[in-house]
């Protein structure tokens, strides 16, 4: 399965990176919300040829585009709109503001940060993607 990941702090980025490898997924990362909303210009543009990612993983706080900014768009590339779509905050956000995002923005969780250990976060993560997927 193809991840794209979008975080900010390179530590981060790496971690979820290897992360994923090591659950047997391949990363497509990305450094900031912006890189990650030019992939998907290309995705829609049909310039793109490389797989396509099955899941995605962003940070929520980036510079240039946020992390529900651009679940907002995957929501709208036809052939990304049915993935799950996680994001993740260091900061606390209100009820309303969580909900706002899975409403609005299609967003299927939001986790804090720090993460969960390893095997917590892959737990976390299979669920939401077994879920969405419709328990295959």
């Amino acid at each position: 399965m193809n991840w794209l990941i979008a975080e900010d702090e390179a530590d981060i980025r790496n971690l979820v990176s290897m992360m994923c490898r090591a659950w047997g997924h391949t990363p497509l990362a990305f450094e900031s919300g912006q890189k990650a909303w030019d992939f998907l210009d290309t995705v829609e543009a049909g310039t793109y040829s490389g797989p396509l990612p099955e899941f995605a993983l962003m940070d929520i706080r980036m510079p240039g585009k946020k992390g529900n900014e651009v679940a907002n768009r995957i929501r709208r590339v036809q052939a990304l709109a049915h993935i799950p779509v996680v994001l993740m905050t260091a900061f606390t956000l209100t009820d309303d503001e969580r909900a706002a995002m899975m409403r609005s923005d299609g967003v299927d969780q939001i986790i804090s940060k720090p993460l969960p250990d390893f095997e917590k976060l892959h737990g976390i993560l299979h669920d939401i993607i077994r879920e969405k997927s419709g328990g295959h």
